[in-house]
Protein backbone atom coordinates (compact mmCIF):
# COMPACT_ATOMS: atom_id res chain seq x y z
CA UNK A 1 0.00 0.00 0.00
CA UNK A 2 1.54 3.62 -0.83
CA UNK A 3 1.91 6.35 1.31
CA UNK A 4 -1.36 8.57 2.16
CA UNK A 5 -2.29 11.21 -0.26
CA UNK A 6 -2.89 13.33 3.00
CA UNK A 7 0.56 13.12 3.79
CA UNK A 8 2.48 16.30 3.98
CA UNK A 9 5.93 15.62 1.42
CA UNK A 10 8.69 15.84 3.43
CA UNK A 11 10.59 16.78 -0.16
CA UNK A 12 12.86 19.96 -0.01
CA UNK A 13 12.17 22.31 -3.74
CA UNK A 14 13.32 24.93 -4.73
CA UNK A 15 11.70 28.23 -3.94
CA UNK A 16 11.39 29.95 -7.30
CA UNK A 17 8.71 27.24 -8.00
CA UNK A 18 6.31 28.90 -5.90
CA UNK A 19 6.12 31.58 -8.56
CA UNK A 20 6.26 29.16 -11.37
CA UNK A 21 2.88 29.45 -13.55
CA UNK A 22 1.32 26.57 -15.21
CA UNK A 23 1.19 26.59 -18.64
CA UNK A 24 -1.82 26.10 -20.09
CA UNK A 25 -2.53 24.14 -22.99
CA UNK A 26 -5.49 24.01 -24.96
CA UNK A 27 -8.18 22.09 -24.17
CA UNK A 28 -9.67 19.32 -26.20
CA UNK A 29 -13.15 19.93 -28.58
CA UNK A 30 -16.37 19.56 -26.42
CA UNK A 31 -18.36 16.56 -27.44
CA UNK A 32 -21.70 18.00 -28.28
CA UNK A 33 -24.33 14.99 -29.72
CA UNK A 34 -25.20 15.87 -33.36
CA UNK A 35 -22.66 18.29 -33.57
CA UNK A 36 -19.21 18.14 -35.34
CA UNK A 37 -16.77 19.97 -33.01
CA UNK A 38 -13.56 21.88 -33.99
CA UNK A 39 -10.44 22.45 -31.80
CA UNK A 40 -9.09 25.78 -32.47
CA UNK A 41 -7.30 26.21 -29.43
CA UNK A 42 -3.96 24.99 -30.03
CA UNK A 43 -3.08 26.69 -33.33
CA UNK A 44 -2.39 23.07 -34.84
CA UNK A 45 -2.37 22.42 -38.69
CA UNK A 46 -5.74 21.05 -39.65
CA UNK A 47 -4.56 18.93 -42.31
CA UNK A 48 -3.23 15.20 -41.51
CA UNK A 49 0.74 14.44 -42.69
CA UNK A 50 1.14 14.10 -45.88
CA UNK A 51 1.11 10.41 -47.17
CA UNK A 52 4.94 10.08 -47.79
CA UNK A 53 5.73 11.42 -44.14
CA UNK A 54 3.21 8.87 -42.73
CA UNK A 55 5.09 6.22 -44.43
CA UNK A 56 8.28 7.56 -42.90
CA UNK A 57 6.65 7.30 -39.44
CA UNK A 58 5.57 3.76 -39.93
CA UNK A 59 8.53 3.11 -40.86
CA UNK A 60 10.53 4.78 -37.97
CA UNK A 61 8.16 3.27 -35.55
CA UNK A 62 9.29 -0.36 -36.35
CA UNK A 63 12.90 1.55 -35.06
CA UNK A 64 11.79 2.35 -31.85
CA UNK A 65 13.16 -0.83 -29.93
CA UNK A 66 16.61 1.42 -30.27
CA UNK A 67 18.15 4.52 -28.93
CA UNK A 68 17.67 7.73 -31.80
CA UNK A 69 20.99 9.26 -32.91
CA UNK A 70 21.81 11.46 -29.71
CA UNK A 71 23.46 13.68 -31.94
CA UNK A 72 20.97 14.34 -34.47
CA UNK A 73 23.04 14.23 -37.50
CA UNK A 74 20.72 13.41 -40.66
CA UNK A 75 18.33 16.10 -39.03
CA UNK A 76 20.85 18.78 -38.60
CA UNK A 77 22.14 18.14 -41.96
CA UNK A 78 18.95 18.70 -43.67
CA UNK A 79 18.35 21.21 -41.60
CA UNK A 80 21.47 23.13 -42.05
CA UNK A 81 20.96 22.48 -46.46
CA UNK A 82 16.93 23.57 -45.65
CA UNK A 83 18.09 26.99 -44.64
CA UNK A 84 21.46 27.51 -45.77
CA UNK A 85 24.21 27.82 -43.32
CA UNK A 86 26.60 25.25 -42.03
CA UNK A 87 25.32 22.41 -39.83
CA UNK A 88 27.93 23.23 -36.81
CA UNK A 89 25.83 26.34 -36.41
CA UNK A 90 22.10 24.44 -35.93
CA UNK A 91 20.88 22.22 -32.45
CA UNK A 92 17.34 20.59 -32.29
CA UNK A 93 15.52 19.67 -29.47
CA UNK A 94 11.85 18.34 -28.34
CA UNK A 95 9.96 21.96 -30.15
CA UNK A 96 11.17 24.88 -30.14
CA UNK A 97 10.02 25.20 -26.44
CA UNK A 98 12.43 22.56 -25.43
CA UNK A 99 15.10 24.23 -27.68
CA UNK A 100 14.77 27.64 -25.91
CA UNK A 101 14.89 26.13 -22.53
CA UNK A 102 18.40 24.79 -23.90
CA UNK A 103 19.10 29.10 -24.70
CA UNK A 104 17.96 29.79 -21.32
CA UNK A 105 19.97 27.16 -18.99
CA UNK A 106 22.96 27.71 -21.31
CA UNK A 107 23.10 31.68 -20.57
CA UNK A 108 21.05 32.70 -17.62
CA UNK A 109 21.98 32.19 -13.68
CA UNK A 110 19.93 33.04 -10.73
CA UNK A 111 19.36 36.37 -10.22
CA UNK A 112 20.02 37.26 -14.65
CA UNK A 113 16.84 38.92 -16.82
CA UNK A 114 15.00 37.71 -19.73
CA UNK A 115 13.55 40.61 -21.25
CA UNK A 116 10.17 39.50 -23.58
CA UNK A 117 7.08 41.29 -24.63
CA UNK A 118 3.69 40.38 -22.34
CA UNK A 119 1.55 39.25 -23.48
CA UNK A 120 3.36 36.53 -25.61
CA UNK A 121 3.84 32.91 -25.62
CA UNK A 122 3.60 31.58 -22.15
CA UNK A 123 6.16 29.66 -21.81
CA UNK A 124 8.46 32.17 -21.93
CA UNK A 125 8.11 33.22 -17.82
CA UNK A 126 7.82 29.85 -17.03
CA UNK A 127 11.35 28.25 -18.66
CA UNK A 128 12.87 31.96 -17.29
CA UNK A 129 11.81 31.40 -13.52
CA UNK A 130 12.94 27.67 -14.04
CA UNK A 131 16.31 28.62 -14.46
CA UNK A 132 16.33 30.98 -11.33
CA UNK A 133 16.14 34.00 -13.60
CA UNK A 134 13.66 36.74 -13.50
CA UNK A 135 11.19 37.79 -16.19
CA UNK A 136 11.15 41.20 -17.37
CA UNK A 137 7.69 41.85 -19.13
CA UNK A 138 7.55 44.51 -21.04
CA UNK A 139 3.68 45.68 -22.49
CA UNK A 140 2.92 45.49 -25.75
CA UNK A 141 1.98 48.46 -27.95
CA UNK A 142 -2.13 49.91 -28.20
CA UNK A 143 -1.66 47.57 -31.32
CA UNK A 144 -0.98 44.83 -29.56
CA UNK A 145 2.81 44.50 -31.01
CA UNK A 146 6.14 44.47 -29.44
CA UNK A 147 7.23 48.05 -28.24
CA UNK A 148 10.82 47.52 -29.20
CA UNK A 149 12.24 51.14 -27.82
CA UNK A 150 10.38 50.12 -24.54
CA UNK A 151 11.99 46.58 -24.42
CA UNK A 152 15.87 48.22 -25.81
CA UNK A 153 15.05 50.56 -22.49
CA UNK A 154 14.91 47.29 -20.30
CA UNK A 155 18.18 45.99 -20.97
CA UNK A 156 20.15 46.20 -17.73
CA UNK A 157 23.69 44.72 -16.98
CA UNK A 158 21.85 41.71 -15.63
CA UNK A 159 19.98 40.77 -18.96
CA UNK A 160 21.00 37.89 -20.59
CA UNK A 161 18.57 36.95 -23.15
CA UNK A 162 15.73 39.14 -25.16
CA UNK A 163 13.12 37.20 -26.84
CA UNK A 164 11.09 38.67 -30.08
CA UNK A 165 7.87 36.26 -31.26
CA UNK A 166 6.95 37.33 -34.52
CA UNK A 167 4.42 36.63 -35.22
CA UNK A 168 3.46 37.13 -31.87
CA UNK A 169 1.58 34.87 -30.01
CA UNK A 170 -1.42 34.95 -29.29
CA UNK A 171 -2.23 38.66 -30.83
CA UNK A 172 -0.86 37.91 -34.41
CA UNK A 173 1.62 40.79 -35.89
CA UNK A 174 5.04 40.48 -37.16
CA UNK A 175 7.91 42.32 -36.35
CA UNK A 176 9.46 44.62 -38.99
CA UNK A 177 12.88 44.22 -40.66
CA UNK A 178 14.25 47.63 -40.53
CA UNK A 179 12.76 47.79 -36.46
CA UNK A 180 14.55 44.36 -35.49
CA UNK A 181 17.83 45.03 -37.43
CA UNK A 182 17.74 48.68 -35.56
CA UNK A 183 16.70 47.19 -32.66
CA UNK A 184 19.37 44.27 -32.80
CA UNK A 185 22.20 47.14 -33.43
CA UNK A 186 21.40 48.31 -30.01
CA UNK A 187 21.67 45.40 -28.62
CA UNK A 188 24.91 44.56 -26.39
CA UNK A 189 26.52 42.18 -27.97
CA UNK A 190 26.86 39.74 -24.90
CA UNK A 191 23.13 39.68 -24.56
CA UNK A 192 21.16 36.72 -26.80
CA UNK A 193 18.88 37.93 -28.97
CA UNK A 194 16.21 35.15 -29.90
CA UNK A 195 13.59 35.56 -32.80
CA UNK A 196 11.13 33.00 -32.04
CA UNK A 197 9.52 32.69 -35.87
CA UNK A 198 7.22 29.15 -34.42
CA UNK A 199 4.93 30.67 -37.19
CA UNK A 200 6.82 31.87 -39.97
CA UNK A 201 5.68 29.93 -42.78
CA UNK A 202 2.43 31.97 -42.47
CA UNK A 203 3.64 35.45 -43.07
CA UNK A 204 3.21 37.16 -46.26
CA UNK A 205 3.99 40.61 -45.27
CA UNK A 206 7.27 40.95 -47.18
CA UNK A 207 7.91 43.81 -44.48
CA UNK A 208 8.67 41.39 -42.03
CA UNK A 209 11.45 40.48 -40.65
CA UNK A 210 14.35 38.33 -42.73
CA UNK A 211 15.95 36.88 -39.66
CA UNK A 212 18.66 34.43 -41.30
CA UNK A 213 20.60 37.28 -42.59
CA UNK A 214 20.62 38.74 -38.89
CA UNK A 215 22.28 36.13 -37.89
CA UNK A 216 24.91 35.96 -40.17
CA UNK A 217 25.60 39.70 -39.13
CA UNK A 218 24.92 39.75 -35.28
CA UNK A 219 26.45 36.66 -33.61
CA UNK A 220 24.37 37.38 -30.69
CA UNK A 221 21.26 36.51 -32.70
CA UNK A 222 19.76 33.18 -32.17
CA UNK A 223 16.25 32.10 -34.72
CA UNK A 224 13.85 29.69 -33.27
CA UNK A 225 12.24 27.58 -35.50
CA UNK A 226 9.38 24.19 -35.34
CA UNK A 227 8.36 21.70 -37.07
CA UNK A 228 5.00 21.85 -35.50
CA UNK A 229 2.50 24.65 -36.68
CA UNK A 230 3.41 24.58 -40.28
CA UNK A 231 4.98 21.08 -40.89
CA UNK A 232 2.07 19.51 -38.87
CA UNK A 233 3.97 17.96 -36.69
CA UNK A 234 2.94 18.80 -32.98
CA UNK A 235 2.99 15.75 -31.67
CA UNK A 236 5.95 14.30 -32.44
CA UNK A 237 7.94 17.18 -31.33
CA UNK A 238 10.87 18.81 -32.96
CA UNK A 239 12.65 22.13 -32.89
CA UNK A 240 15.50 24.41 -33.94
CA UNK A 241 17.68 26.80 -33.44
CA UNK A 242 19.93 28.71 -35.97
CA UNK A 243 23.10 30.32 -34.11
CA UNK A 244 27.05 31.18 -33.74
CA UNK A 245 28.72 27.84 -33.75
CA UNK A 246 29.66 28.05 -30.19
CA UNK A 247 26.07 29.03 -29.13
CA UNK A 248 25.01 25.70 -31.35
CA UNK A 249 27.51 23.71 -28.82
CA UNK A 250 26.43 25.33 -26.13
CA UNK A 251 22.84 24.25 -26.80
CA UNK A 252 23.94 20.52 -27.66
CA UNK A 253 25.37 20.55 -23.83
CA UNK A 254 21.98 21.51 -22.36
CA UNK A 255 20.00 19.28 -24.41
CA UNK A 256 18.29 16.52 -22.84
CA UNK A 257 19.83 13.28 -24.22
CA UNK A 258 17.58 11.78 -26.97
CA UNK A 259 15.20 14.68 -26.25
CA UNK A 260 14.07 14.06 -30.04
CA UNK A 261 12.76 10.92 -30.63
CA UNK A 262 13.65 8.79 -33.80
CA UNK A 263 10.29 8.95 -35.25
CA UNK A 264 10.57 12.77 -34.69
CA UNK A 265 13.54 12.82 -36.45
CA UNK A 266 13.07 10.65 -39.25
CA UNK A 267 9.54 12.35 -39.90
CA UNK A 268 11.26 16.34 -39.56
CA UNK A 269 14.04 14.94 -42.49
CA UNK A 270 11.56 13.50 -44.37
CA UNK A 271 8.93 16.89 -44.43
CA UNK A 272 11.73 19.03 -45.67
CA UNK A 273 12.53 16.72 -48.59
CA UNK A 274 8.33 17.43 -49.60
CA UNK A 275 8.91 21.19 -48.28
CA UNK A 276 6.91 21.93 -51.74
CA UNK A 277 3.38 19.83 -50.69
CA UNK A 278 3.52 21.33 -47.36
CA UNK A 279 3.91 24.85 -48.46
CA UNK A 280 0.84 24.31 -50.76
CA UNK A 281 -1.32 23.45 -47.34
CA UNK A 282 0.38 26.64 -45.86
CA UNK A 283 -0.78 28.76 -48.55
CA UNK A 284 -4.59 27.46 -48.04
CA UNK A 285 -3.93 28.07 -44.73
CA UNK A 286 -3.43 31.61 -45.36
CA UNK A 287 -5.95 32.13 -47.55
CA UNK A 288 -8.32 31.05 -45.06
CA UNK A 289 -6.72 33.63 -42.75
CA UNK A 290 -7.50 36.03 -45.06
CA UNK A 291 -11.01 35.19 -45.91
CA UNK A 292 -11.69 35.00 -42.05
CA UNK A 293 -10.28 38.52 -41.38
CA UNK A 294 -11.66 39.93 -44.33
CA UNK A 295 -15.24 38.48 -42.94
CA UNK A 296 -14.46 40.18 -39.73
CA UNK A 297 -13.44 43.30 -40.74
CA UNK A 298 -16.99 43.88 -42.72
CA UNK A 299 -18.84 42.88 -39.63
CA UNK A 300 -17.10 45.17 -37.93
CA UNK A 301 -14.57 43.52 -35.93
CA UNK A 302 -11.42 45.77 -35.17
CA UNK A 303 -8.67 43.18 -34.67
CA UNK A 304 -4.71 42.97 -34.78
CA UNK A 305 -3.41 42.60 -37.46
CA UNK A 306 -1.67 39.03 -37.87
CA UNK A 307 0.60 37.34 -39.95
CA UNK A 308 0.58 33.70 -38.25
CA UNK A 309 -2.54 31.20 -38.31
CA UNK A 310 -4.74 32.47 -35.95
CA UNK A 311 -6.81 35.46 -35.30
CA UNK A 312 -6.83 37.30 -31.23
CA UNK A 313 -10.05 39.21 -29.96
CA UNK A 314 -8.52 41.57 -27.76
CA UNK A 315 -11.71 41.58 -25.39
CA UNK A 316 -11.16 42.09 -22.08
CA UNK A 317 -13.75 41.42 -19.47
CA UNK A 318 -16.02 39.57 -22.44
CA UNK A 319 -13.66 37.50 -23.03
CA UNK A 320 -15.00 34.58 -20.50
CA UNK A 321 -18.09 34.91 -22.51
CA UNK A 322 -16.56 34.82 -26.00
CA UNK A 323 -14.87 31.38 -25.28
CA UNK A 324 -18.22 30.29 -24.30
CA UNK A 325 -19.99 31.37 -27.25
CA UNK A 326 -17.83 29.82 -29.00
CA UNK A 327 -17.72 26.30 -26.73
CA UNK A 328 -21.42 26.45 -27.14
CA UNK A 329 -21.41 26.24 -31.11
CA UNK A 330 -18.84 23.30 -30.79
CA UNK A 331 -15.59 24.97 -30.99
CA UNK A 332 -12.90 25.16 -28.19
CA UNK A 333 -11.11 28.53 -27.97
CA UNK A 334 -8.27 29.54 -26.36
CA UNK A 335 -8.70 32.20 -23.55
CA UNK A 336 -6.31 34.41 -22.09
CA UNK A 337 -8.04 35.78 -18.54
CA UNK A 338 -9.50 38.71 -18.87
CA UNK A 339 -7.07 40.23 -21.63
CA UNK A 340 -8.23 38.55 -24.89
CA UNK A 341 -9.31 35.07 -26.77
CA UNK A 342 -7.39 33.72 -30.14
CA UNK A 343 -8.83 31.48 -32.52
CA UNK A 344 -7.00 29.03 -34.65
CA UNK A 345 -7.55 28.97 -38.90
CA UNK A 346 -8.72 25.47 -38.98
CA UNK A 347 -10.24 23.74 -42.07
CA UNK A 348 -13.19 25.93 -43.90
CA UNK A 349 -15.94 23.93 -42.31
CA UNK A 350 -14.63 24.95 -38.46
CA UNK A 351 -14.00 28.70 -39.96
CA UNK A 352 -17.05 29.12 -41.16
CA UNK A 353 -19.03 28.02 -37.80
CA UNK A 354 -16.81 30.32 -36.12
CA UNK A 355 -17.63 33.59 -38.30
CA UNK A 356 -21.30 32.79 -37.56
CA UNK A 357 -20.43 32.80 -34.01
CA UNK A 358 -18.24 36.25 -34.25
CA UNK A 359 -21.33 37.61 -36.27
CA UNK A 360 -24.30 36.70 -33.97
CA UNK A 361 -21.84 37.91 -30.77
CA UNK A 362 -21.23 41.58 -31.88
CA UNK A 363 -25.04 41.43 -32.99
CA UNK A 364 -25.69 40.29 -29.59
CA UNK A 365 -23.45 43.44 -28.19
CA UNK A 366 -25.11 45.75 -30.26
CA UNK A 367 -28.75 44.86 -29.30
CA UNK A 368 -29.98 47.25 -26.21
CA UNK A 369 -31.83 43.84 -24.99
CA UNK A 370 -29.11 42.34 -24.35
Amino acid sequence: MGPMTDTPCPIRLRPALAGVPAYVAGRPAPVIPGLETFKLSSNENPFPPLPSVLGIIAEAAGRVNRYPDMNNVELIEAIARFVGVRPTQVAVGPGSVGVLAQIITATCDPGDEVVFAWRSFEAYPILTQLAGADPVMVPLTANLEHDLPAMAAAITPRTRVVLLCTPNNPTGPALRHADVEAFVAGVPSDVAVVIDEAYLEFVSDPAVVDSLPLQRRFPNVIVLRTFSKAYGLAGLRVGYAVAHPTMAEALAKTALPFGVNIVAQAAAVGSLGVADELDERVRIIVSERKRVVAALTRLGWTLPATQANFVYFPLGVESAAFAAACEASGLVVRRYGDDGVRITIGEPAANDRFLTVAEAYLSARRSPHR
